[in-house]
């Protein structure tokens, strides 16, 4: 089915240039007496390469419809991680080069977003936080509160995040997984 430039909006899949490309950003502009036309940035789902282009307001693509699907992560199986629908029980397998660096967030039972196209997944979206247990960190130096200091920390799924002093092995925090910092005790 066909959708017009106009009409695209943030987050839609479109048939473009032989791939499955996402709506980043789409923008009317309009100069003068001049013909209007929008300004589209897509991103490939593929190769993640971003571009921004002029379309006509009437030029049509055809939309991808994607299945998103909340999934339970259960465990990883060699360089495959595996993943439930908690609604039907199926279980899928992603591979580890999908995934990316978003592995280390990876904790049994978390909740994230996947997309699909005719059954294959083209989409992985972690939620904004997760809890992580410290595996790893030096101990808190006595009489170093007077600044605040951070000290390195590894956590139990691989990730190296900058924690307060005061944070011991075994204790969970929270972690912004979009940017990788400490936001707090869990």
């Amino acid at each position: 089915m066909g959708i017009k430039a106009i009409d695209l909006r943030r987050g839609m899949a479109v048939e473009f240039k032989d791939g499955i490309w996402i709506c980043v950003a789409n923008e009317k502009v309009a100069k003068g007496n001049w013909r209007s036309s929008q300004v589209i940035q897509l991103k490939n789902l593929q190769s993640g390469q971003l571009v921004k282009d002029r379309f006509r307001t009437d030029e049509l693509f055809n939309e991808i419809y994607l299945d998103r699907k909340e999934m339970e992560y259960l465990y990883a199986n060699g360089d495959h991680f595996v993943f439930m629908d908690p609604s039907t029980y199926d279980q899928v397998e992603i591979g580890s080069d999908f995934i990316g660096d978003a592995a280390v967030y990876l904790t049994p039972n978390l909740h994230v977003q996947v997309s699909f196209v005719e059954g294959k997944a083209v989409t992985f979206d972690l939620p904004n936080t997760v809890e992580l247990t410290i595996a790893d960190t030096p101990p808190q130096i006595q009489g170093a509160t007077a600044t605040a200091q951070m000290k390195d920390a590894l956590c139990e799924g691989g990730a190296k995040i900058k924690v307060p002093a005061f944070i011991v092995n075994g204790e969970v925090i929270k972690v912004d997984t979009r940017t990788g910092e400490y936001l707090s005790r869990a």
